[in-house]
């Protein structure tokens, strides 16, 4: 198990560096996972953060990338709701770092 000091709290994360409990998260704890993989958040970010947050709470899952585009596509519009934007923001695989950041469950069907 693995662990995240945010002040005086020792938050546990899993072995990809989830949070194990979704209700340790705030935006401090965003920050301190944010800076982990090297990512400064910007108004960007957290403007995709605090949708993965509302589709979480709503459906109870965290979305992989194709429903993440379509949601931001949907909320955000066009020129936000693709991949590349998405990637710009959370390199590499934006679905499951994105959602590691905003403290949700790894989203299923992502590799």
């Amino acid at each position: 198990m693995t662990t995240l000091t945010v002040g005086a709290r020792i938050i546990p994360l899993d072995k990809e560096g989830y949070l194990q409990n979704l209700a340790d998260w705030d935006e401090t704890v965003a920050a301190a996972l944010a800076q982990r993989d090297g990512i400064t958040l910007t108004p960007a970010h957290w403007e995709i953060l605090h949708l993965l947050r509302d589709f979480h709470q709503r459906f109870e899952h965290s979305p992989p990338m194709r429903v993440l585009v379509k949601s931001v596509k949907q909320a955000l519009g066009e020129n936000k709701g693709n991949s590349i934007y998405l990637m710009q923001l959370f390199p590499g695989s934006p679905a499951k770092l994105a959602a590691r950041i905003a403290g949700l469950p790894r989203p299923t069907h992502c590799l």
